[in-house]
């Protein structure tokens, strides 16, 4: 019983994949995927906008800053205040529409402080709070 190169070579199978036929799906996709893309785009159906003038915006927010000291503590209009007290001048002024509470909290303060006062201030109806940082 000897096995031989003859049949090895007659009786094995082919181990290798074929991937002509995976080459020419591929291409197809990608030719109708080229072909449609620039349809799908907003920017591609020509549509003509209306010119209108333009319009100035005569209403400015009321920005209110929040300021948040290394050791929690904090302050609104220069003037030191307890959570209590925040969250009843948040309330008062949080009717007005144009209303922006602006928190400049310290580097050291921890982040659940920070995350209290904006519950805090959410609950007391503000909608609109930002962040101010510097640059760096």
């Amino acid at each position: 019983m000897s096995f031989g190169n003859s049949s090895q070579e007659s009786g094995s199978m082919m181990s290798e994949i074929n991937v002509t036929p995976l080459v020419d799906v591929m291409l197809v996709l990608l030719v109708v995927f080229i072909i449609t893309a620039p349809l799908l785009a907003p920017q591609s159906l020509k549509i003509n906008l209306p010119k209108t003038d333009s319009v100035q915006q005569y209403d400015k927010p009321q920005k209110v800053s929040l300021v948040v000291d290394a050791q929690g503590n904090i302050e609104m209009d220069r003037m030191h205040v307890s959570d209590e007290g925040l969250a009843d001048i948040l309330r008062q002024r949080a009717v007005d529409p144009l209303f922006q509470l602006q928190i400049e909290a310290d580097n050291a303060v921890p982040y659940g402080r920070v995350a209290g006062l904006m519950a805090l201030a959410q609950k007391a109806g503000v909608s609109k709070l930002s962040f101010i940082t510097l640059s760096k």
